[in-house]
């Protein structure tokens, strides 16, 4: 398994590396262990400060660090500097909030005396992090703000197409004053889980990728009893009743399903539409997606990236192909992408036969599969006939209506009249294939949790 940046706009291999050796992944753990001895000592105001320097550094040069993501998975420039942003807000909500959030609380027991029972966030150790291309420096600061707020060291493995992303983070948090080893790099491979999960100095791992990695790695995990939480890939329903504001609906669709490509989790991949107004819909759903400009990542007038590689694109039309076999109505729409790079043609597939494979699939790009629902109730028996449960949307104008359908829908979080993953602040976790865990919450724990998040919100304007 090797390591290399490939520029998904151009095809050019720009950098290598190798994997990393047994003795090299046995030096990552080391560095990373003794970083922990000395940080889980120090003061959570003191730690915290790395994490503000952190986030200073980060605002000097918000282009130039953006411009890393749009050369290794091509990210539009403008989505990479808000991924960028957005990993400054995060640094800085633990600046904030950690010492609190941290503090020791009392807790009523029978028989002992109030202030008795005291629980103390304790760090855990060295934490091994599997993370994700997709967000290549979100995924990073997600784990990494919250775990150095609370003590912890990280053993990063990286996605392959993104190795000086990974070291960007690596070095941002050196350049941050961090000791050396509490963030470290490893381009190890995917055999090197055993190695690394079987060190009793490597206390819990965190994964965010494919359901094959996340049940290799949990596996992995737990025949060495080790913590583990898991985000994992995501078929997120788009409901739209038919009291809804259908042209908000409809940009909220056309940006929820195509932002960053429609590689994300949390996309709106499945958009479910009430009968009522299902035709007018569709009709301005096509029209929307019409008007993406699929170019240059680094072109601002540019709406549409490339896949993240040739072979997601290869990927993603072998299952549209599947698509059309099983007898969905396949429909190519907008002007023809370049040829030049990674691009997929924006695809919208209907008539998709209940139980169907293409029903029961996430489909990783810019390809929507739209649903007619007969009623609300409907709506809700096609979105949870999946066997995914990241998160989904409803779109209604009675809120009191859309909180209690939410609650009907078999996933992990729940955002009315806006996509999944806007507020990327919000704590989420899922259900089914999409992993199980809590993101963003609870410092220094990994738990296992089923809490549902009901995010009601009328945000207008774009990410």
């Amino acid at each position: 398994m090797g390591y290399a940046t490939t520029n998904p706009f151009t095809g050019d291999v720009e950098k290598t590396f190798e994997t990393a050796t047994t003795e090299q992944i046995e030096a990552a753990i080391t560095l990373a262990d003794q970083a922990f001895q000395t940080w889980r000592d120090k003061p959570v105001a003191e730690r915290v400060q790395v994490l503000q320097k952190a986030a200073d550094l980060l605002r000097a040069d918000v282009r130039g660090f953006a411009s890393i993501l749009t050369k290794e998975m091509g990210k539009l420039i403008g989505e990479a500097e808000a991924e960028v942003n957005l990993c400054i807000g995060m640094l800085e909500y633990y600046v904030a909030n950690a010492e609190e959030q941290l503090a020791p609380r009392t807790l009523p027991a029978k028989g002992f005396d109030q202030g008795d029972v005291v629980i103390h966030h304790e760090p855990l150790g060295v934490l091994y992090a599997v993370e994700p291309w997709n967000f290549p420096f979100y995924q990073v600061i997600r784990i990494g703000a919250p775990q150095f707020s609370a003590g912890n060291s990280i053993v990063l493995k990286h996605a392959s197409n993104v190795p000086q992303s990974a070291l960007a983070m690596e070095k941002l948090f050196r350049d941050a004053g961090a000791p050396e080893g509490l963030l470290v790099n490893v381009f190890a491979s995917h055999e090197a889980a055993e190695q690394i999960l079987s060190d009793p100095r490597v206390r819990g791992v965190a994964l965010t990728g494919s359901e094959g990695a996340g049940a290799s790695v949990a596996a992995t995990a737990a025949k060495h009893l080790k913590k583990s939480t898991l985000e994992l890939g995501g078929a997120d329903a788009f409901i739209v009743l038919d009291d809804a504001e259908v042209d908000k609906a409809v940009k909220w669709a056309v940006f929820g399903r195509h932002w960053n490509a429609g590689q994300v989790c949390c996309s709106s991949k499945r958009v479910i539409v009430v009968d009522g107004v299902y035709d007018d819909f569709l009709a301005k759903y096509r029209q929307g997606v019409a008007e993406l400009v699929a170019g240059d990542p680094m072109a601002e007038e540019t709406t549409l990236a490339p896949l993240s590689s040739q072979a997601a694109a290869d990927d993603l039309a072998k299952l549209v192909e599947q698509a059309r076999g099983e007898g969905c109505t396949v429909e190519e729409v907008g002007d023809p992408v370049p040829e030049q790079g990674a691009f997929f043609q924006p695809t919208m597939i209907t008539d998709i036969p209940e139980g169907s494979k293409t029903s029961q699939q996430e489909f990783f790009g810019p390809v929507s599969q739209i649903y007619r629902a007969k009623d609300a109730d409907d709506a809700v028996r096609i979105a949870n006939a999946s066997p995914f449960g990241l998160g989904g949307s409803v779109f209604t104008t009675d809120e009191e209506e859309g909180r209690a359908l939410a609650r009907r829908l078999d996933t992990g979080m729940v955002y009315i009249n806006q996509p999944t993953g806007v507020k990327a602040d919000i704590p989420f976790g899922g259900t089914k294939r999409s992993g199980y865990g809590r993101e963003l919450v609870d410092l220094g724990l990994l738990e296992f949790v089923n809490d549902k998040v009901v995010v009601v919100s009328d945000i207008d304007g774009s990410f």
